[in-house]
C-alpha cells in the first residue's frame, strides 16, 4: 500500500527500498528529471528558432544570392532545410549530441568554437558578480534581521531597495560616465588594457589562466578591468539577495530550536552561524541559483557598454544578423546553464535539509 502523504521523514526512510540511501535514490531522481530536461530545451529551442517569421536563407547567403533559385536550393538542401521538420530536428539532435552546433552564418567559425571563446568571458564576468553579491547580499541580509527595527535594519532596506529598482543598463552608463570618463579611476572597455597580452588558455578566464601562469600583473588588470562590470550586475542582485535574506533569517530566529541554543549558552556568532542561517540557507540557495542563470543570460548590455567580448554581445550579434545556428546555440547553453544551476541547487537541498531527500 502508497505511504500516506503524512507518514513522518523518519518513517519514510524506514519504509525506502533496502539497499538504496535516501540520498542516492534522491540524486538518481534529479539527474533523471535533469536528462529530460535537456532534451526538452533542444525540442524547445529548434521549435522556436523554425516559428521566425524572417527568411534564413536570404540572411545567410545575401539579397542577391538569394534571388537566384538554383543557389537557394543548392543552399537548403547542403543544410538540410528541404526535409520534413521532424527530421531535422533528429538530424539536429543527433549533432547537438556529438557536440556540433553548426556552422555561424556571420563568422563563418563554428557554432561551438564561437561559444567556447565567448562563454568564458560571461562566466568570469558573471561569477565575479554573483561572489561579490554573496558576500554583501547576505551579510547585509543578517545584519538586517539581527538589528530589526533599528536605524541599520532601515538603511539597508533602502540600499536594497534602490538596488533592485536601478535598471543595470542605466546603471552601466552613469558608472561608466563617472568612474571612467569623468574620475578615470577605472578602465572602462576590454577585458585587458590594450597593451597587454592574454595570458595561455586553459579555462578561458583571464584570471584563472593568468595565476596558472604565474603572470601577476595580468591578473591584476584582468581583475582591475571586471570591477566596474561585475559591480553594475551585481548591485540588482545584492538588492535582492539582502531582501531575501533578511525575511528568510527572521522566520528562523523566533523557532524553537533558535531558542533553546540561546537558552544554553551558547556563544552569539555560533547561533548566528550554525542554527539560524544553516536553518534559512534553503530560500536563500534558491535564489542564487535562479540570480546566477539570470547573470549569465541577462549581461547583453553591460557586454556591450564595456565592450566585453562575451555570450551576451554574441548573442545580440547572432540575433540583429538572423545568425539560426548562433540564436540555437545561445539558446542551448542558456538552457543547459538553467538547468545545471537548478540541478546543483537540489543536490544542496539534500544535503542541507534530510526532510528533502527523504520525501
Amino acid at each position: 500500500m502508497r505511504a500516506s502523504s503524512k507518514t513522518p521523514p523518519g518513517e519514510r526512510e524506514r519504509n525506502a527500498p533496502a539497499g538504496i540511501p535516501p540520498l542516492a535514490r534522491y540524486l538518481a531522481i534529479r539527474l533523471g528529471i535533469t536528462v529530460l530536461l535537456l532534451f526538452g530545451v533542444t525540442l524547445v529551442t529548434f521549435t522556436l528558432t523554425n516559428l521566425v517569421p524572417a527568411d534564413p536563407v536570404q540572411a545567410a547567403l545575401g539579397e542577391q544570392a538569394a534571388a537566384d533559385p538554383a543557389i537557394v536550393q543548392q543552399f537548403r538542401e547542403a543544410q538540410g532545410l528541404d526535409r520534413p521538420l521532424p527530421v531535422q530536428y533528429l538530424t539536429y539532435l543527433g549533432h547537438v549530441l556529438q557536440g556540433n552546433l553548426g556552422t555561424s552564418t556571420q563568422t563563418h567559425n563554428a557554432v561551438a568554437s564561437d561559444l567556447s571563446r565567448a562563454f568564458p568571458a560571461t562566466i568570469e564576468l558573471a561569477v565575479t558578480a554573483i561572489v561579490i553579491s554573496i558576500v554583501l547580499g547576505i551579510g547585509l541580509g543578517l545584519i538586517a534581521a539581527l538589528k530589526r527595527r533599528t536605524f541599520w535594519d532601515q538603511l539597508i532596506r533602502v540600499i536594497s531597495l534602490i538596488g533592485v529598482s536601478m535598471p543595470a543598463f542605466w546603471l552601466a552608463l552613469v558608472v561608466y560616465f563617472v568612474f571612467f570618463y569623468q574620475l578615470h579611476l577605472f578602465p572602462g572597455s576590454g577585458r585587458l588594457a590594450p597593451t597587454a597580452i592574454a595570458p595561455p588558455q586553459v579555462t578561458g578566464l583571464y584570471t584563472v589562466d593568468a595565476l596558472l601562469a604565474g603572470d601577476l600583473p595580468t591578473f591584476w588588470d584582468a581583475v582591475y578591468h571586471l570591477i566596474l562590470p561585475a559591480s553594475v550586475l551585481a548591485l540588482y542582485t545584492i538588492g535582492l539577495l539582502t531582501r531575501f535574506a533578511r525575511s528568510a533569517v527572521l522566520e528562523v530566529l523566533d523557532l524553537d530550536y533558535v531558542r533553546a541554543a540561546r537558552a544554553k549558552g551558547l556563544p552569539a556568532h555560533t547561533v548566528v552561524f550554525r542554527y539560524v542561517l544553516r536553518g534559512s540557507l534553503v530560500p536563500i540557495i534558491t535564489v542564487v541559483g535562479l540570480a546566477f542563470g539570470s547573470l549569465l543570460s541577462g549581461t547583453v548590455l553591460v557586454e556591450k557598454i564595456y565592450s566585453w567580448h562575451g555570450l551576451g554581445e554574441y548573442a545580440f550579434s547572432a540575433a540583429t544578423k538572423l545568425d539560426l545556428p548562433a540564436i540555437m546555440g545561445v539558446g542551448l547553453v542558456v538552457g543547459f546553464v538553467y538547468i545545471g544551476l537548478n540541478l546543483v541547487v537540489d543536490i544542496a537541498y539534500g544535503l542541507i535539509d534530510p526532510r528533502v531527500r527523504t520525501a
